[in-house]
């Protein structure tokens, strides 16, 4: 059986934010390209999806605002990191009350497809200094924005990234794919 991999797949500002200081990504809002980033075969390749808690109540928001696309998929396991005690607002969420460690490796010992990490800046942190993030999916957006929420939360850290793949999109985005070498050599796999 294969080992299910946990995939961060984020958007960044060519300065490497994931959002303004106050969450707002309306620098995200530009003219679409045809096709969709890679996004429909991903989303082919995963049946769960880690949410921070600001990246959760970003996605209720857009869910209330009737964005395309922002409804938590009740065909995956959606799954939410908060150290606050919340209900999550739909039924298709589930609450995680465990270390990130424990979660991710009994999650990676159930059956199933890939795991997405699709934000938080701190969720991102907390599974990268647990060891537990393979993969690297980073949409860089050609525009910059000054300041911002950080891809990963600062934390004093050394983690070396192999390239696997780049592509360019026709509007200057670049999808840039990094497999990260502790984890492997976490495994076993590999030594660093």
């Amino acid at each position: 059986m294969r080992r299910r991999k946990i995939i961060v797949l984020v958007a960044a500002s060519a300065d490497g934010f994931l959002a303004r200081k106050d969450g707002g990504v309306d620098w995200l809002d530009r003219p679409h390209v045809a096709g969709d980033y890679g996004m429909a075969a991903f989303d082919r390749s995963i049946d769960t999806i880690l949410f921070g808690r600001k990246t959760y109540e970003l996605a209720l928001r857009f869910q209330k605002q009737g964005i395309p696309g922002a409804a938590f998929d009740p065909k995956k396991r959606n799954y939410l990191f908060s150290r606050r005690r919340i209900r999550p607002a739909s039924p298709a969420v589930a609450l995680v009350t465990e270390s990130v460690a424990r979660f991710a490796e009994r999650l990676r010992a159930e059956p199933g497809k890939d795991v997405w990490i699709i934000g938080g800046a701190g969720l991102i942190a907390s599974f990268l200094d647990a060891g537990q993030i393979d993969e690297f999916r980073i949409h860089v957006i050609p525009t910059m924005i000054g300041e911002g929420i950080p891809l990963v939360a600062p934390r004093r850290r050394t983690v070396e990234l192999d390239l696997l793949s780049s592509r360019r999109f026709s509007d200057g985005v670049m999808l840039l794919r990094y497999a990260v070498r502790y984890a492997a050599a976490k495994r076993g796999r590999r030594r660093i």
